[in-house]
């Protein structure tokens, strides 16, 4: 493997806000007792020993937390060997008709295709993944250089990937990822167990060593003990099902080696003395003493999600403001426009998107078919479409999805401002949602849309854009949401999904509306891609 590719540790950013849960499941090829950790290329993957742990990683080739974790393994593959059956197989989806899907789109499949196929004709498959890795974006055109480059065959993995062998065994590799409900990338299973614990290399490692039902082998004697760190999550049981702490403690085992763990609720005087530490930090909350700095690794990775509070470091996952739902705590400014404290207003729907988000674009859809069916009863819905992101007008405007992301939310902000009269705007955000990613949004314009392609490109390159946008950020942050999709229904009740089905039911569960008795489209099965054990898929967290 090259040196880049054989890095110790991965780190997955809070800021991303993003939820992977690392889940487990059967897989295909096995490691070498060859592979390096000091960047030399391996020589090529072995069968596995008897009685070696058996170890499956299922990814998306183009999924940034499943190369980290291929990346991690680089160093688990090269200190045992043959001691672990170590495979790796895709998530993704097998239509009826035999076409293959996966959450990235056609590149991630033919970046599927490729890697399936060197697995079958070479025994330099896990080093030709590290050489895709290096730019996962082009896991669909850079096969060739990197066959050349680790010296697996080209011809075959190419006439594999193009033919029906590569669809067969991506097919059955997205089998074998349903069947053992695989869902988000990575997902880990070791020795047939789930794995969800922490996610660098010497934590895998502990995790396979207590995985042998004999006697462990050699690598398992000088794995290095990782420093405890004290955490305290803070939660409120008056918030519900919002409170719930446990993507929070996910979050933490996934990054600090060795957490000591404690929950203490608002309720408590312990509770509230800590949170009047902490305050304006919004619940559920996990707070770190100076523990935290001699984790060097899990500090890092916390880096950009902490905020201190005196001698303490606090990471802020929920928006629920305790004092606001105390006696009285309605009448505090701070409380005013909370979820707990707002005034409910019938018949409004709100969602809270990312513009480029799949799960997102995949709800803005499914309004249409909301629309339509209050429409023909005669029922108008308040809707409102909102957006999730961060920064300013004056200093700069961010968006997970990157740049590109930042600019369709500001012309699609600018739709919403210049064309809700009948809520024309959704016009111009179905069609771009037909390949949101395209640079071409003119297309979107004029024509059928209606939509003025001079009056986007004047709100977009000047100040009006970027100050509509900033106020839509921060209306979603003060509401604490950072999921995509989220929806709002009458101001108050807040729930998931992507499918028209359950938007109208949560919006006809809060108001009795003609079409409340139609029977929608979805929910769907649970999809490829979405963080395993979420309620329903979405972008951030």
């Amino acid at each position: 493997m090259s040196k880049s590719t054989s890095i110790i540790g991965f780190l997955l950013s809070f800021a991303a806000g993003m939820l992977f849960v690392w889940a487990l499941g059967p897989g295909g090829g096995h490691a070498s007792a060859t592979a390096t950790a000091d960047g030399a290329k391996s020589e090529g993957m072995g069968a596995a020993n008897a009685g070696a742990v058996k170890v499956d990683l299922f990814v998306m080739s183009q999924c940034p937390y499943g190369v980290q974790a291929e990346q991690a393994f680089a160093d688990v593959v090269a200190k045992f060997g043959r001691d672990i059956d170590f495979k790796v197989e895709y998530i993704g989806k097998a239509g009826p008709d035999g076409n293959l899907t996966s959450m990235h789109g056609p590149n991630e499949v033919m970046g599927d295709l490729v890697q399936v196929c060197a697995m079958k004709h070479t025994n330099k498959w896990f080093d030709f993944i590290a050489c895709q890795n290096k730019n996962m974006k082009e896991v669909a055109t850079n096969w060739e250089a990197c066959a050349a480059e680790v010296g697996a065959p080209a011809d075959k993995i190419g006439a594999c990937a193009k033919g029906d062998e590569g669809k067969q065994l991506l097919a059955a590799s997205f089998k074998k990822a349903e069947e053992i409900g695989a869902r988000g990338s990575p997902t880990i299973m070791i020795g047939g167990q789930k794995h969800q614990g922490g996610r660098r290399p010497a934590d895998l490692m502990k995790a396979i060593c207590a995985a042998y039902q004999g006697q462990k082998p050699a690598a398992c004697n000088d794995i290095p003990e990782s420093p405890k760190v004290n955490v305290t999550i803070l939660s409120d049981k008056r918030c519900g099902a919002d409170c719930n702490t446990q993507k929070l403690e996910g979050q933490i085992r996934s990054k600090v080696a060795n957490p000591v763990l404690k929950t203490v609720d608002y309720s408590d005087a312990e509770g509230k003395k800590l949170f009047d530490q902490i305050k304006p930090a919004k619940l559920p909350a996990a707070i770190f003493d100076a523990t935290l700095d001699a984790d060097k690794e899990a500090s890092a990775a916390f880096s950009r999600g902490v905020k201190p509070a005196g001698d303490l470091k606090v990471l802020a996952m929920g928006g629920w403001n305790p004092a606001c739902a105390d006696d009285g705590g309605c009448n505090l400014d701070e409380c005013k426009q909370t979820m707990q404290c707002r005034p409910e207003e019938p018949g409004k729907l709100e969602v809270f998107v990312m513009s480029q988000c799949p799960f997102g674009v995949k709800g803005l859809d499914a309004m249409k078919e909301v629309l339509e069916n209050f429409k023909k009863n005669n029922v108008s819905i308040d809707f409102k479409i909102n957006f999730i992101g961060d920064g300013d007008a004056k200093s700069g405007l961010k968006a997970m999805h990157g740049q590109g992301e930042v600019d369709e939310n500001i012309r699609e902000i600018c739709a919403i401002e210049h064309y809700g009269k009948d809520m024309k705007y959704m016009d111009y955000i179905w069609c771009r949602n037909k390949n949101i990613k395209d640079t071409n949004w003119q297309s979107c314009t004029g024509g059928d849309t209606g939509i003025d392609t001079e009056t986007i490109k004047k709100c977009f390159e000047g100040d009006e854009g970027k100050e509509l946008l900033e106020k839509s950020y921060a209306y979603s942050k003060s509401l604490g949401f950072g999921a995509s999709p989220t929806w709002l229904a009458n101001g108050k009740f807040k729930f998931s999904g992507i499918d028209a089905q359950t938007i109208k039911t949560n919006i006809c569960d809060h108001n009795k509306l003609a079409g409340c008795d139609a029977t929608l489209s979805g929910p769907p099965a649970r999809p490829q891609g979405g963080a395993a054990g979420a309620a329903a898929p979405g972008c951030g967290g």
